[in-house]
Parts: C-alpha cells; sequence; structure tokens
C-alpha cells in the first residue's frame, strides 16, 4: 500500500485499457492507479516498488491513457507528448520494446523512439521535425536538445517528464545535468509533470525535492510507495578447493557456476569490472563443453554487439551473458531465472538491484549467487547479503550541484537562444542541487563562460558568450554552439581508441604493413593500455584473445591469437568502494566470535589464526600492527572505510611519517586497511614515543597536510582535467580536426591549471576540483567519520612477522610508491612466501 497518509481519487482506467489488462489475466495494481491519480492531478510523484512491481508501466499509464483519448485524428506533429529519461542505453531500448506491445495490442495512435548516443544523425535530425509522441532518451541528448535553436518548439508541448532509476541518476554529475535540463523545460513546458521511478532508495526526500520545482508552492513530490514483494534468495559460493587471499576474479568458482548456468534457463553475470568480466567470459568459453550460448556485455564494446546480445537475451536464445554494470538497471528479460555476482557487490543497494534481473516478477523469488574472489570477500558478501536481507538500503546522501556542469549547462542555454541572467538565475535554483548556489557564484560561471575567467580573459578562444545591448547573454558565434554540441556530457572516461580484427596482408618478407589492414569494429580500448603494447603482444579483448599489430592514427589492428597467456586491459575507475553501511557490518562480523561458525572454514581458518598470532579488532577500534619483513619494517592500519579512503589516508600518513624519519618507502590501500612500509622500525620507534598512534591519527591531518598534498598530487590536476573539459574550457573534440588524445589534453589542463593555481586560486574550476576531490576521489567524509569514530580507541600489536589479516593487502604493495626521501627503494614480496609465513607455527 502507499505510505501517503492521504490517498487521492482512485484512477479510473477506460474500457480499452481495463479489457487489456483483462486479458493477460492482471488487474491493475493500486500503486499504478494511484500514481495515475496524480498525474491526472497536475502532482509531481515518486514510485518506490521491489522489482515486478510494474514500476514502468505505472509511469506510462497516464501517457498512454492521455494519448489514447486525444486520438487517432489529433496525433500527427502534436509534439513530444512524454519524455523518458534513463541512465542505460540500453534500459530505454528494453522500455521501447516493452511499450511496443501494449500499444500494439490495444490499437492505441501512438509513435515511441528512442534517442541515445547510439541513434543514427538522420533520425536525431527527423525527430526534431517530427517528434515522437513518446521519446525515451538519456540526460546527455535532453542536453543537447536544451541547447538546440528549435528548444522552444520541441518542448512547449511535452506533459510527463519520467526519470527511471532515479536513485542512480540524482547524487551524479548526470543527475545535476538532468536537474538543469528539468529547469529547463519547466520553463519552456509550464504544465509539466515529473515522475520519478526506483526500486531502492535509502532517502526517499531527498528525491521527492529533486522531483519538484519549489516555485510552484510544493516542496516534494509526492510518494507512492509499495512493500512487499517476495525476499529474495541469495546464496554464497561455498568450495572446497584453496580459497585465494587476494585477487578479484573468483576462477576458482567458474566450474560450479557453469553447472549452475546448465541447470537455469538464463544466467546473468555481473563483475563489477570490464577486466574481470573479460576474464570471466574467456574462461567460461573454455570450459564450455556443451557450446552453451553465452555472451560478453560491457561498454566498451561496438554497440552492434551489444545491441545484438539484448536482442537474443530478450528472445530467449542466450543461456548466460557475463555483463558489467551496463545491465545492473531495470532491464527486464522474464527468462533470466539466476543472478550470479563475481566478487563482493560492496553494497546492499547494488546486490539488491542487480539480484532483482532474476524473475522479475513481485510474487516470486529473485535468485542469486554471490562468488566471492578471495577471503576477505567472504566477509564483505556476507554482510552484503545480511544487509539486503534485512531490505537496507546504502545512504546515498544529496550533494550540492557541480559548478563544472553548471557552466555547461550556461552554455547550452545560450546555444539554444539569448538568456537573461537574472531569469537563468531563478530557473537554476529551482533545481534541488543548484537550490543553494548565491548570485555571486552563479555570476562567477557566467563570467567564466564569458570570458574563461580573470587569468585567462586575454585569450579570444575562452571567450564564449558576450552581453549584447539589451542586456542579453549570446554566444559570441556559430563555432561555439558546434564545439558545444560535440563536447556535450559529464562522464569523463579515459581515452579510448577502437579495435579493430585486422585482415592483414603480408609482404614476401612477411612484414605486416598498415596499408593491409581491414576489419570490422569490436569496440573501444583505453589509450593508455595500447601504450603498454609492442606488436605480437596479445591481450583479452570482447571475449578473445587478440595479438597487437599496429596503431593506425585512431584505429588498433589486431588479429585472433591462441596465446594461453594474453595481457588483460584494465579500465580506469573500475573498482568500486565498500559501502559504508557494509563496512560497518564487516566490522561487526570480525568481532561477533558467534558469526563465524556461520563462514567457511578457510575463512574462520583464517579469522582464527589472526586471533592466535595478533587480536581481532572491535568494531569501533582501529588496530595497527607493526612487523618486519624482508629487511623493511610495515604498519598496518585496519580502517574498513573502503579503498577510495584508505588510499588519502596513506597518503597523508606517509608526509607524516616522512616528517617523524620514518624513511616510508611506500603504501598500499584495500577496501579494509592500508599498509605502509618504511626503512626504520615504526614498532619501536611507537614503543619508545618517537612516534605517537594519537597523533599519528589525529584530525588535524584534514588541515594543512591535506591541502598540501592536494596542491602537489597528480590528483588534483586529474581532477581539474575533468572539470575543465565538463566546463568546456578544453574541447576533446575539435571542429574540423581529430580528436585530441589523453596527452594533449593533459598538457593542455595541467598548464591552465598551474597558471590559474598562481593567478587565481578562487577560479571557479579550481572550486569544482576541490569539491569533487573532496566528495569523491578522496572519500573525505568517511575519513573525517573514521578518525573521531577511533579516537581514544587505537591499538599498536607489535609482531615479529606478517599477520594472516596483513597477507591479503601485502599482496598488492608497489601499487602506490610515495615519492619522498626513500624513493628510489622498491619492494616486491613473493605470495607463496607471505602466506607460508603467515600460516606457520611458532
Amino acid at each position: 500500500m502507499s505510505t501517503r497518509a492521504r490517498v487521492p481519487s482512485a484512477a479510473v482506467l477506460p474500457d480499452r485499457f481495463v479489457r487489456w489488462f483483462a486479458g493477460r489475466g492482471w488487474s491493475p495494481r493500486v500503486h499504478q492507479l494511484e500514481l495515475m491519480a496524480h498525474a491526472q492531478g497536475g502532482r509531481d510523484a515518486l514510485l518506490i516498488a521491489p522489482t515486478g512491481a510494474g514500476k514502468t508501466l505505472a509511469g506510462f499509464l497516464p501517457t498512454l491513457v492521455e494519448l489514447a483519448e486525444r486520438g487517432a485524428s489529433n496525433s500527427g506533429n502534436a509534439g513530444i507528448h512524454t519524455l523518458y529519461v534513463s541512465p542505460l542505453k540500453a534500459l530505454a531500448v528494453d522500455v521501447a520494446r516493452n511499450l511496443e506491445r501494449p500499444i500494439a495490442e490495444m490499437g492505441l495512435p501512438v509513435r515511441v523512439e528512442g534517442r541515445t548516443g547510439d541513434t543514427p544523425a538522420s533520425r536525431r535530425k527527423r525527430q526534431k521535425e517530427q517528434p515522437p509522441d513518446i521519446l525515451l532518451t538519456t540526460p546527455e541528448q535532453i542536453a543537447l536538445l536544451i541547447g538546440d535553436p528549435s528548444a522552444g518548439r520541441l518542448f512547449e508541448t511535452v506533459k510527463r517528464v519520467v526519470v527511471d532509476e532515479l536513485h542512480a541518476l540524482g547524487p551524479t554529475k548526470r543527475g545535476d545535468q538532468l536537474a538543469l535540463a528539468l529547469a529547463r523545460i519547466r520553463a519552456l513546458a509550464p504544465d509539466v509533470v515529473t515522475v520519478g521511478l526506483s526500486a531502492t532508495v535509502s532517502d526517499p526526500d531527498a528525491l521527492r525535492r529533486w522531483l519538484v520545482d519549489p516555485r510552484r508552492g510544493r516542496p516534494m513530490a509526492e510518494l507512492v510507495q509499495i512493500a512487499g514483494g517476495a525476499a529474495p534468495d541469495i546464496s554464497i559460493h561455498q568450495t572446497d578447493e584453496r580459497l585465494p587471499w587476494s585477487g578479484h576474479g573468483g576462477r576458482h568458482a567458474l566450474g560450479a557456476i557453469y553447472e549452475e548456468i546448465k541447470r537455469h534457463k538464463t544466467t546473468l553475470l555481473f563483475a563489477n569490472t570490464r577486466a574481470q568480466a573479460e576474464l570471466t567470459f574467456q574462461e567460461l568459453w573454455r570450459i564450455n563443453e556443451d557450446t552453451l550460448p553465452i555472451a560478453l556485455h560491457h561498454g566498451s564494446l561496438d554497440v552492434g554487439q551489444r545491441r545484438k546480445v539484448e536482442a537474443a537475451m530478450g528472445e530467449g536464445r542466450l543461456k548466460a551473458v557475463v555483463a558489467t554494470s551496463t545491465l545492473d538497471l531495470g532491464i527486464d528479460w522474464g527468462d533470466v531465472d539466476l543472478v550470479v555476482h563475481m566478487g563482493s557487490p560492496k553494497g546492499a543497494s547494488r546486490l539488491l538491484q542487480r539480484t532483482g534481473r532474476a524473475n522479475h516478477r513481485l510474487d516470486e523469488p529473485s535468485k542469486a549467487i554471490m562468488v566471492p574472489a578471495n577471503r576477505f570477500e567472504v566477509i564483505e558478501c556476507e554482510a552484503a547479503r545480511a544487509a539486503a536481507l534485512a531490505g537496507e538500503q546504502d545512504a546515498e546522501a544529496a550533494k550540492p550541484g557541480s559548478l563544472d556542469v553548471l557552466a555547461q549547462h550556461v552554455l547550452g542555454v545560450a546555444c539554444g537562444g539569448p538568456f537573461d541572467a537574472g531569469a537563468l538565475f531563478s530557473e537554476v535554483t529551482s533545481a534541488a542541487p543548484y537550490a543553494n548556489v548565491d548570485r555571486a557564484t552563479f555570476d562567477d560561471v557566467v563570467a567564466f563562460v564569458a570570458t574563461g575567467g580573470y587569468a585567462l580573459r586575454s585569450y579570444e578562444r575562452f571567450a564564449k558568450i558576450r552581453k549584447t545591448k539589451d542586456g542579453l547573454w549570446r554566444v559570441s558565434n556559430p563555432q561555439v554552439a558546434q564545439s558545444w554540441r560535440m563536447n556535450v556530457g559529464t562522464i569523463i572516461e579515459a581515452t579510448t581508441l577502437k579495435v579493430r580484427l585486422a585482415k592483414a596482408r603480408r609482404s614476401k618478407a612477411g612484414a605486416v604493413g598498415p596499408g593491409g589492414f581491414g576489419g570490422r569494429v569490436l569496440g573501444e580500448i583505453e589509450e593508455y593500455f595500447v601504450e603498454t603494447l609492442t606488436p605480437g603482444d596479445t591481450f583479452m579483448f570482447a571475449g578473445e584473445i587478440l595479438k597487437f599489430d599496429a596503431l593506425v592514427d585512431t584505429d588498433v589492428y589486431a588479429s585472433r591469437s591462441t596465446s594461453d597467456a594474453p595481457k588483460v586491459p584494465t579500465y580506469v575507475g573500475g573498482r568500486m568502494p565498500l559501502t559504508t553501511d557494509v563496512a560497518a557490518r564487516v566490522r561487526g562480523i570480525i568481532d561477533d566470535r558467534a558469526s563465524w561458525p556461520t563462514l567457511p572454514e578457510q575463512t574462520r581458518e583464517w579469522l582464527g589464526l589472526q586471533q592466535r598470532r595478533s587480536l581481532i579488532p572491535e568494531p569501533e577500534q582501529l588496530l595497527v600492527e607493526t612487523f618486519p619483513r624482508a629487511g623493511k619494517n610495515f604498519l598496518v592500519a585496519y580502517t574498513f572505510e573502503g579503498r577510495l579512503a584508505n588510499q588519502t589516508l596513506g597518503m597523508l600518513l606517509t608526509r607524516r611519517l616522512e616528517r617523524a624519519h620514518a624513511a616510508p618507502l611506500g603504501f598500499v590501500a584495500s577496501d579494509y586497511c592500508l599498509a605502509v612500509w618504511a626503512l626504520r622500525d615504526m614498532g619501536a620507534m611507537i614503543a619508545g614515543d618517537l612516534l605517537s598512534l594519537d597523533a599519528l591519527f589525529d584530525q588535524d591531518m584534514l588541515g594543512d597536510d591535506l591541502e598540501a598534498w592536494l596542491e602537489e598530487s597528480a590528483l588534483m590536476k586529474r581532477t581539474f582535467r575533468n572539470c575543465a573539459i565538463i566546463a568546456g574550457l578544453i574541447e576533446r573534440n575539435v571542429i574540423g580536426a581529430k580528436r585530441k588524445t589523453g596527452r594533449q589534453v593533459t598538457m593542455s589542463t595541467d598548464l591552465i591549471y598551474d597558471v590559474l593555481r598562481r593567478h587565481e586560486p578562487d577560479h571557479v574550476l579550481l572550486r569544482a576540483a576541490r569539491a569533487d576531490a573532496s566528495r569523491g576521489l578522496i572519500d573525505l567524509e568517511r575519513i573525517v567519520e573514521m578518525l573521531a569514530r577511533v579516537k581514544g580507541h587505537m591499538v599498536h600489536k607489535p609482531l615479529s612477522r606478517v599477520s594472516p589479516l596483513a597477507v591479503p593487502v601485502l599482496l598488492e604493495v608497489g601499487r602506490e610508491p610515495v615519492y619522498g626521501a626513500s624513493q628510489d627503494a622498491l619492494l616486491k614480496l613473493a605470495a607463496d612466501d607471505l602466506v607460508a609465513e603467515a600460516m606457520a607455527e611458532d
């Protein structure tokens, strides 16, 4: 039932809709009628309902009824009635397929079309001239339409905007982009109503505020929330094989998972990274003795290949698909009856979201199996499972809107037509993420778009808009608008190159020449990875082992290989950090000895040995171990605060250890701890009062130490680079030229960054970069909470050798060198020796 205290009058469905429901053996659900009543009353609404409850149909039902009542005689070029916005291209395609059935079966005079980055330019052009009744699209495409001179005509007919999987968009830069676009649409279509759909929400009120324009007198959207649904069936894979101490592949379990694939209709296997997806797919094919139809789906694959997989999945022609987050939102494939999660899902909401892809029906349990890749992930999986079964959602706090996104929007509005700064300010601050932006900050953003800022105003190329005598802002010239359209978006990925399956011609001497290459595109791969390859090297991509032949312009030519030892491409941003809520449960499980019997024997053995050799930290404690190894000295701190927070903490700790003359050599971070290694014995320094743990982990490290590190680190330059691209200061796609390489962009942004730091330290983009770093890349909030939690609860345990709990993180040593006094020292540890040392009896 709804959580609203006041239930609106029930909506009445027209006879043809009642007959359609009855013909399928259905009856309209209460929440579908309630959402329809809100729509008919002109009220914005948020629907929260479990998987299989018919959220998508609920979102479109008011539109279909209204368009049916309008009748065929008034269809024609009446304009867009409803905009449907999805965070995923595949979800928009899936919704289109599901909408076509009721439209066709009821004979409704409704035209539905999709518009994504994969839509041909000819169709996108036609859509502006002859818009469909329902347009299924993405935030980026709406932003592009906002910046088109035809935006007023295109959006003035819009009656409803449906935002699917709102929780996945709200707290992101894409959410900022969409919120600003909705504010603009409301200015063009004052009566438009917004509807949000979501299955997993931790803070409904934040999303209810996101959906409305407070100037209309309603602070929040109406809430329709459906409880219930069958509890998910989530299990953790148990194995008798040796469970790895570290690593993220889960290869040890794929034989058993293959047997599960054979027993089920269709299995969807999720991996957290594209590299892991490639490895999983490759191993499944290796053991696929029954030649089962198994496919691969991730964002770097060619769009044609992705669409083939989606079509085959929808038609029930596949036994399994290995995927990344490209398929974890809302896709409704009825034949999927098992979800397998390779590795830890890192959060309860993600686990529930992905589990919901199986048995996409309200009254049937969704079945999922988690496959821990290593011993620690067993505990992570158990924590995520417990949280998911308890119905907990990972908290996603609302954040202030990003200024770089605002700058992109301001220029986009100008591309659509002249604007008045005062009116646009009122419009911008009606969007929830920008509600607290003051006029001075807004004016700074406009000034940046107009000049590039004080330090850059003498350069004509940064002058994108100008103020004319009538007081309105206009684009400086048509090329500005063209360039803006070529660079719209908030997703900054590593520069990629097309991978082509080569059809090489060889000379008599056996040499391969670039002129002889041809072949179909398999997808795209990161530029920095290709730079590590030399001709003849092998790598895994698109489910195949390929041999690198040549790089010609922006095309990577490769041929099939039978190598059994390929290099594996890695992808930026692939590792998801452990969420705060699941991290807290992990601490609780480790501390609760009574829960250990439910864990696999190998994990129990690991924790038991840790208890004998060192100690098990209590939930509020910070355990700090010190021990020597291989002529070096280690300090390991068990924070359980996620990889991002621990990486930042490691950077700050090494600065302090440098000042304490401990001669730190480097550090490495995992989700649950960080390890620092140094030339001096840090345990002896602590025992001799030469090093204080209270001072080392004092909250004041978040002051001058943090500022100094940020100013010196490459992280801030990378963050600024992303902000500069989004804000339009640096254009990756240039009119009449090739797309800039990652190296070219880096050189340009690094130079500007240094200029602004010296001459305009309060520049809008520097503010945006600092905010991004604090919110995401360094996870500052979690560090603050952790340091407060452990204050007065730090325990030092000096050891004679590595502890069992430290083994996984030490197996990753060497990935983050510290450039201090000891920068030339390197440490290489052999995994087998390390494990044997930790497990040996005294």
